[in-house]
């Protein structure tokens, strides 16, 4: 694996995320939480420069440091069209779009239903991906934009990923997610899976990253087998108040 990645919580329940790859010691930052977040973690890092923003979608939780990060750093941002909405964008990528952070390929792949123009950034031969909202532990994102198809789709082109690679959502959601998925079943290693994520938290512990095995195995979203009953649990879980 060529790249190092610092995770860092930001705002109320965000993730930032700093990726350096080893060969180059280029810098990138997944989505923009909090600028003065990801500049301090810059600086207890050691790493004097920010050269890429990848930007997953336009929500403002995930692009409202474009401005001050590219004001002080010169970073380059790029993001699907959407992000333009919200904040400032350098180049606009697409599905199928390849990135280079120095020797690391990043391939965006499109995964819309949070948002209509959601990508992901996937470093295939790192078995590493950046996901943003499409999917969470045990979870995936609310549609706000999408139809119940459309995010069925994205979490089925994730399903079709190697099972070790390593998703890094953007949310500490996972102890909600998990009581969702323990109301649908009451599968004796969920149950397991379920104790190990609430006695993290307890311990003030995150649950993030995850892998795409264990959320093939355990989330309630893409074990749904169909858009149909995708769409009931999706609908189940807005209004859920477990």
């Amino acid at each position: 694996m060529t790249l190092e990645i610092r995770q860092f919580p930001c705002l109320n329940d965000n993730y930032g995320y700093l990726v350096l790859d080893q060969d180059s010691r280029q810098v990138a930052a997944i989505d923009t939480p909090d600028a003065d977040a990801i500049l301090a973690e810059l600086d207890k890092a050691g790493w004097d420069h920010l050269d890429l923003v990848l930007n997953t979608h336009w929500h403002p939780d995930h692009t409202g440091g474009n401005e001050k990060l590219k004001a002080e750093t010169g970073c380059k941002i790029i993001g699907p069209e959407e992000v333009r909405r919200a904040a400032p964008l350098d180049q606009v990528i697409t599905d199928g779009s390849r990135i280079w952070l120095g020797e690391t390929a990043f391939d965006v792949v499109a995964v819309p239903g949070h948002t209509l123009g959601h990508v992901a950034f996937h470093a295939v031969a790192d078995r590493v991906a950046f996901v943003g909202d499409v999917i969470f532990a045990l979870g995936c994102g609310r549609l706000f934009e999408g139809t119940p198809e459309q995010m069925w789709d994205s979490l089925s082109r994730i399903a079709q990923w190697d099972d070790e690679t390593v998703l890094y959502c953007a949310h500490e959601y996972t102890a909600s997610n998990a009581r969702f998925a323990l109301s649908l079943s009451e599968d004796a290693a969920l149950k397991a899976h379920c104790d190990e994520i609430f006695a993290k938290r307890e311990r003030g512990e995150w649950t993030v990253p995850t892998t795409v095995g264990v959320e093939k195995r355990f989330n309630p979203f893409l074990t749904a087998g169909n858009a149909k009953t995708f769409a009931e649990r999706r609908a189940g879980k807005d209004s859920f108040a477990g």
